[in-house]
This record gives C-alpha cells, structure tokens and sequence, in this order.
C-alpha cells in the first residue's frame, strides 16, 4: 500500500517510514501541508492513507486535513500530541478518519491503518466487483464465501476462509500475527499463535499454492498475489 506522511520532523518521519516500510509499505515523506495536497493531485494519487501531523511550518494540519478532503477520499489519520478532547473532535468534524495521540504503540497505529484503509477501500479495477476478490487463478467471492482456483471450488473452513479474505483484501501488505488473530478469531495473541500457523499451512496445501501466502519473519504474513 502507498502511504503518505505528513511530518516537519525529519528525524521522526526517518525512524517511522522505516516501520512501516518493514510493514509493506512504500512510503512518501511530504514536510509541509502545501508538499502534502501536491503530493495528492490527481485524486488522491493511489495512497491508501494518509498519516497527517497537525504541527506543520506553513500550515494548520486542520486546515490541511479540511483541504485534503475536498479533494479526495483517500483515508486520513490525524497524529498528532493534541489529546484532549475538543482538539479529537475538531479533527474528526475536519474530516480525518481516525485520530491518534503521540506518543503511541507502533502495532496500534499499524492496526488503525489497516482498519481505515478496509473500512473506506473503494472497489479496484483489478478486482471483479467489491465484492469479489481475483488473485491470478483465485476468486473469492465474499458474499458466498467461495473459493476456487482455475474454477475448481476449494472447500474452506470458516476462519480458513476469513483468513483468506483478510490477507487478499491488501495483497502485498504485511498483517501483524497479532491482528490477524484479533480480527479473525477476535481473541488476543496469547495462546493462538500455533492456530494460526496451522491454518496457514492448511490453507497453502488445500489452495496447492503454497507461495500465496509469505510468511514475513517476527512480524506476520502477507498475501503475494500471482500472476493470472
């Protein structure tokens, strides 16, 4: 996913494009509110989220937030040291998606991305409809839950088959272990961790494609999506 941060601070837009780049994604660094909506011209651009300080030199991040929005839909996410409340609702009324408070846990913030990305994702032209996935020779369809690959139906147990879904709905993009058994299994990482891998393997072997699914060392798995 391309991910645009807006941060004057060098230094920390340096260490944060390194996490999220560890994380999938190709970042671009944009220093002032005017770098920021050039950045964005034509219509958002491709980024999937934007992550917008409020502190910038030429600009009030508000009023850049209000900008973006009328320009595109492109999620963004308020970060920012403003906590209180007032500061939280003016951003929301701006426009922002999500808003988040520094200093902050980096698998917070990488989960919140993930979860405004899903929840504003608009259909794809490589895809067959919002609500059917084609991933080369696989199509899932996610209002009957169905799966095939080359048009052979490929049974799937429930959380096989929404593991499946969670990781095609952003190929290429790294899914913590830690998320995926929150919004798979709704429980936390503790104890779950062998039930996921067991439902990877699973599902390398019953798809016989055993390259689909990447698994990204200390951090978690990622789809890679095949040639057609």
């Amino acid at each position: 996913m391309r991910l645009l941060l807006v941060e004057d601070d060098n230094h920390v837009a340096a260490a944060l494009s390194a996490v999220l780049a560890r994380h999938g994604f190709h970042v671009t660094h944009a220093r002032s509110g005017e770098e920021a909506l050039q950045a964005l011209v034509p219509e958002g651009n491709g980024f999937g989220v934007v992550l917008l300080d409020l502190g910038l030199p030429d600009q009030d991040g508000y009023e850049v937030c209000g900008k973006i929005r009328k320009r595109t839909s492109t999620p963004v996410i308020m970060v920012t040291a403003r906590s209180d409340v007032r500061s939280r609702i003016h951003g929301l009324n701006m426009g922002a998606d999500d808003y988040v408070v520094k200093p902050y846990d980096t698998g917070e913030l990488l989960a919140r991305i993930h979860a405004v990305s899903r929840r504003t994702a608009h259909e794809d032209p490589t895809t067959g409809g919002e609500d059917t996935l084609l991933l080369g020779p696989v199509r899932i369809e996610l209002p009957t839950r169905q799966v095939t690959v080359d048009g052979a139906v490929i049974q799937l147990t429930r959380k096989e088959f929404d593991l499946l879904a969670l990781l095609a709905q952003r190929p290429g993009v790294v899914f913590r272990r830690e998320q995926i058994i929150s919004e798979v299994w709704r429980t936390s990482w503790e104890g779950t961790g062998r039930t996921l891998e067991v439902h990877v393997a699973s599902l390398r072997a019953k798809l016989r494609m055993p390259a689909l699914i990447e698994t990204v060392r200390g951090v978690g798995y990622r789809l890679v999506a095949p040639a057609a």
